[in-house]
Parts: structure tokens; sequence; C-alpha cells
């Protein structure tokens, strides 16, 4: 029996567990059922089989040891030709697949060939016949915090846009509060400044427990609207900075036999961080919980069929690799963080020249790259270019990869 000591390092919390048993990555989040028998088979024949070692790259090494600045993206590219294949090549279940698939630096990764089959896992092999157990007394175990945990892409490259944009519905941009009014009349704001705030009549700001005292501060709430039916699908608000609530809202009192009238008196804020002066009339929504960037690259399990509306943060049709684009697909189409999504160039229409009756063609869409979904809405989501070979436009069909 062998058994596992693991020292307390800076940057780790320590969990108390009673057994262990090292066969893959550590997951957490809730369970998302799976319902039918097929899905049943499906998800046990994901978990159980691995990819085929006709889908690992030529070069795909036996072992890997996890560097800092590595991703989950890169490193499914350095074992399979199409990285979307990184939940079966780690042989999850349905259930993992939505949870977030945490690898840290300096784990050893350990490639299982078997039976035409191959699986990756941070167990190291024994021989040829299997995967070693690794068994713990009673003891204390320790994980490190989810921020020391490999992302999925280069957390430059979208740590932004986690923040930045806001997608927000008519009846949303209607009901949100403003700032109405500066300290002494300032007409620009900036960090550490005063400024004064009013919500809804229905809502106002308040300082009750349970209601938000974080905002973000935004303008220019501009459409986005579908390519393919021109359907407003909400508003993208130009992010411009964050405010915190610190003295709450007072309504207007009328003037009784006892007691004089007393004045509405808006909510005071500070200017917590700006990207840009605030001025009177900019919007405020509560700050959204902190998202952590990792989760499985994988293809969408069903069909997807949507197209590029725009590119984030620029008034241009066209994109290049490494830039964020608005899709026209959310979560009431079954899109996901993690889902991988191939880019189509839409075949041009030309005249057939060599027949006589001149006809009308359409070549047909090319692949041009791969886009990953970061932040899903309801009828929209935001996904990063990973890979292409031509610039991207709006309007650009997306799809399953393949």
């Amino acid at each position: 029996m062998k058994h596992l000591t693991v020292a307390l390092r800076p940057g780790l919390v320590t969990l108390s567990v009673w057994t262990l048993v090292a066969m893959g990555p550590t997951t957490t989040a809730a369970q998302t059922p799976v319902t039918t028998p097929a899905q049943k088979a499906t998800a046990q024949q994901v978990a159980q089989s691995g990819v085929p070692l006709s889908e690992l790259a030529p070069d795909a090494p036996d072992h890997y040891r996890v560097k800092k600045g590595d991703t989950l993206w890169a490193i499914s590219g350095v074992f399979l030709k199409r990285p979307w294949r990184w939940p079966e090549l780690w042989g999850m279940n349905m259930a993992e697949i939505r949870n977030p698939h945490l690898i840290y630096p300096g784990q050893e990764l350990h490639l299982v060939k078997k039976d035409g089959r191959a699986m990756l896992t941070t167990a190291k092999p024994v021989g040829s016949e299997g995967i070693q157990t690794v068994r713990v007394s009673p003891t204390s175990r320790v994980e490190p915090l989810l921020d020391s945990a490999l992302p999925t892409l280069e957390t430059r490259r979208i740590e932004a846009f986690l923040a930045e944009p806001i997608v927000v519905d008519e009846a949303g941009l209607a009901q949100a509060a403003r700032i109405v009014a500066t300290r002494e009349l300032r007409v620009l704001l900036s960090r550490g400044d005063r400024a004064y705030a009013r919500g809804p009549a229905d809502k106002p700001l308040s300082l009750a427990s349970g209601q938000p005292r974080d905002f973000r501060v935004f303008r220019n709430a501009v459409p986005l609207k579908d390519p393919e039916s021109g359907a407003i699908l909400g508003y993208e608000a130009q992010y411009i900075g964050n405010a915190r609530l610190v003295a709450p809202e007072k309504a207007a009192t009328p003037r009784t036999e006892t007691k004089a009238a007393e004045e509405a008196v808006p909510a005071s804020l500070e200017i917590v961080q700006s990207t840009e002066e605030m001025r009177v009339g900019d919007r405020l929504l509560p700050e959204p919980p902190r998202e952590f960037p990792s989760y499985v690259p994988r293809a969408p399990e069903t069909p997807v069929d949507g197209r590029v509306v725009s590119v984030y943060g620029s008034g241009v049709r066209f994109a290049s690799q490494n830039q964020v684009v608005a899709i026209n697909r959310g979560t009431r189409d079954g899109l996901e963080v993690g889902h991988v999504l191939q880019i189509l160039t839409a075949g041009e229409r030309v005249t057939d020249r060599t027949d006589p009756t001149r006809p009308t063609l359409r070549v047909p869409d090319e692949r041009n790259g791969l886009m990953m979904v970061f932040r899903t809405f309801d009828r929209v989501s935001y996904a990063l270019i990973l890979e292409i070979t031509d610039v991207v436009r709006v309007g650009d069909r997306l799809v399953n990869p393949r």
C-alpha cells in the first residue's frame, strides 16, 4: 500500500478528507442529469472509452508536466488533432463535462494507450495493465486555490471581456439606475469622485440586506441585430467603470401637521474605477459575480447554426485572431462556455462564364477557423477567435466543428 503525503504550500487551502483515489482531474459544481437511455449510454461510452489513437496529434507525448502559463486549449492541442475532443481524452461523463476541469502547474499528465484507444490521466500507469491507485489514511488534503488552476484560454485575452460586455434587454435597460448629479456640479467624474444616482421608482437604491452595493457604470447601449432576421437580440452597453453605493436613496415625503415636507435625496456613490470619465446620464447595473475562466473545451452537444453579430469594442466589420466577437446564439439555444465553433466564410456568388447561358452560382462555404465561447447571455454570446486563415466578417456562419 502506498501513502500520499501532501505538504502545505503558500496559496493552498486545506480540506479534510478520508479517502482519495487519483484517477483524473478534480471537478466541482452541480451535476447535470442525463435523462434518456440514449444519453446515458453515450455518456457511459464517453466516460470509459477515450479517443481512437488516430485522433492523437502526430507527436503527442506519453507524459507532460503542466507549466505555469499553459492553457487547457494549448494542452489539448499537444495531445489531439482536434482539441475540442478534450472530454473524451479524459473519459469524462456528461455531468463532469459541465464542471470546471481543474488542472494545476506542476501536475504530471500521462497518456494511456490500450486496445486502440487513448486516455489522459494524472495517475501514473503501471506497466500496460492499468492505472496506479493512490490511497491515503484519514488526514488532510490540500487543494490549490481556484486562481492557481489552469485557465482554458489565455486570461489576458479575455479577462477584460469577462467584466466588460454588458448585454441587457429593453426592459433591463429601461429599469437601470442612472447618475443624476455630481458633487460641485462637475461635468465629468473619475476615480475617487462622488456621484448621485436614482433607481427606478419601484426599486430605489438601498443598503438593505441582499441589495446590490457594487455597480458597473455604462453608456451608449447599442442594439445587437441578428444578421439573419434583423431582430434586436439585446443591447450591448459600453462599460466605463465601477461604482460603490455608500448612502441609500431617500424618497420625498409630503408635509404633515407635525412635520415639514422633505425633498427626495438621491443615493451617494463612490467611483471605484473608470476607463473613461463619467457624466450625468450614465447608467448603473449590479456587478455580477466574478467568473472563473476554466471550463472544458468541447463541441456543442446539439447542432449549432449561428452568425457573427459584431466585433466587440470597435466599429469595424472584420475581426482577426485573438479578437472577441458577439454571436447570435445564447443560453436559450443551448450554448455554454467552452463550446468550440467552426467559422465558415460564406461562398460568393459567381457567374459561370464557361456556360453560354451564364448561370449564377454560389461557391461552397469554406472553413476559416475556430472560436470558443467564453461568456453567454440569453440570446447572445461572446467568443474568442482561436485560429483563422482569413479575416472573420460580420455575418460569417458558425457551426459545430468537424
